[in-house]
C-alpha cells in the first residue's frame, strides 16, 4: 500500500490539491435524486439519496480531484441507512482511485479512542485518513497514531480551524504562544517519525483558509506536515488565501471545498451534474494556479 503521505502526494501530483468534501443535505439534493428514492420507506430515503448523490459526485469530480472527504455527521443524521451509505461510498471512492479522508473529528481516551481508530482504519470505514481532535491530550491522540501507523494510514489533527469562533480557545496565549502553536508543535513531533519518500509525513494538520496569516505562519513552522485546508469557497477563503499553504514543490496541502463543488445548483436544476463538473473544474484550475 505504501505510506499514506506518499499516496497523498501521488494524488496531488496527478490532480492538484483540490479535496472535495461530501456533506449531503436532504433539502439541497437534486429533486431528481430525491424522487428516485420516493418508493422507499421514509426512514430509508435520506441514506439512499445520499449514496446515490455521493456516487454520482465521485464520478463527476474524478478528473479534477484526487482526494475526497465525506463528512460523517450528515450520514449519521440519516440513521442506519445513512451509515450503510457512508460505508458503501467510502468503498466506491477507493475503487475509483481517490484518497479518502473520513471527517469525523474523533477525540476520546484509552479504549474508546482505540475503538474509534479501529473503526476508521479497519474494515468498517477503511479510510485512508481521519480527522481527530487533540483537546484531550497525548494519551487521546496516541491510539489514533498507533492504529494509523500499523495500517499505513494518516490522521489530520485540528490545529487552527476555519470557523468564526475558533479563536475563543485556539488564540489563548500560554507560555508566550497561542494554544494553536502548541498543538502545531505537538503535530510536528508526532509527524517526525513518519516521513515518506515525498518528504512529508502521515500526521497532518487542519489549518483553515479563513486565517491566511496563521496559514503562512504554520506552513513555515511545519515544513514536512501535510495541511488539510478547509474554508475555501463557500466559507469565504480564496485561492489567493491558500497559496501560503503549499511548499515550494507544490505539495504539502490539500484544499477542501464542499458546498462550493457539490451544491452549485438549486434542487430543481435539471443540469445539476454540469454545474458540479464546472465547479470542480474551476476550483481545480484556481488552486493549480
Amino acid at each position: 500500500m505504501g505510506a499514506f503521505a506518499d499516496r497523498l502526494a501521488a494524488a496531488v501530483r496527478r490532480h492538484g490539491p483540490l479535496c472535495v468534501g461530501i456533506d449531503p443535505r436532504w433539502e439541497s439534493l437534486p429533486a431528481a435524486v430525491r424522487a428516485s428514492v420516493a418508493h422507499l420507506p421514509p426512514p430509508e430515503q435520506p441514506g439512499a439519496a445520499f449514496e446515490a448523490f455521493g456516487r454520482r459526485v465521485l464520478e463527476l469530480v474524478r478528473p479534477h480531484a484526487g482526494v475526497v472527504k465525506p463528512q460523517a455527521a450528515f450520514f449519521e443524521q440519516a440513521g442506519p441507512a445513512g451509515l450503510a451509505a457512508l460505508q458503501r461510498l467510502m468503498t466506491a471512492a477507493k475503487e475509483l482511485g481517490f484518497v479518502t479522508i473520513l471527517d469525523a473529528k474523533r477525540g476520546d481516551i484509552a479504549s474508546t479512542a482505540a475503538a474509534y481508530a479501529d473503526a476508521a482504519f479497519g474494515p468498517v470505514w477503511d479510510a485512508d485518513s481521519l480527522t481527530i481532535n487533540p483537546y484531550l491530550g497525548r494519551d487521546a491522540v496516541e491510539p489514533f497514531l498507533t492504529a494509523a501507523q500499523a495500517a499505513g494510514r494518516g490522521v489530520f489533527v485540528l490545529v487552527r480551524t476555519s470557523n468564526p469562533g475558533a479563536g475563543l480557545f485556539q488564540d489563548l496565549v500560554c507560555d508566550g504562544q497561542p494554544v494553536y502553536r502548541h498543538v502545531a508543535a505537538a503535530v510536528a513531533e508526532w509527524n517526525a517519525a513518519t516521513l515518506g519518500g515525498c518528504g512529508l509525513g502521515d500526521v497532518g494538520a487542519v489549518v483553515g483558509a479563513t486565517h491566511p496569516a496563521e496559514l503562512r505562519e504554520l506552513r513555515a513552522a511545519l515544513p514536512d506536515v501535510w495541511l488539510l485546508i478547509p474554508g475555501y469557497g463557500a466559507q469565504g477563503g480564496t485561492a489567493a488565501d491558500v497559496k501560503a499553504g503549499y511548499r515550494a514543490d507544490g505539495l504539502g496541502a490539500v484544499v477542501n471545498s464542499s458546498r462550493g463543488v457539490t451544491f452549485p445548483f438549486k434542487p430543481d436544476d435539471a443540469s445539476w451534474e454540469s454545474a458540479v463538473v464546472a465547479a470542480a473544474a474551476r476550483a481545480a484550475s484556481e488552486l493549480r494556479e
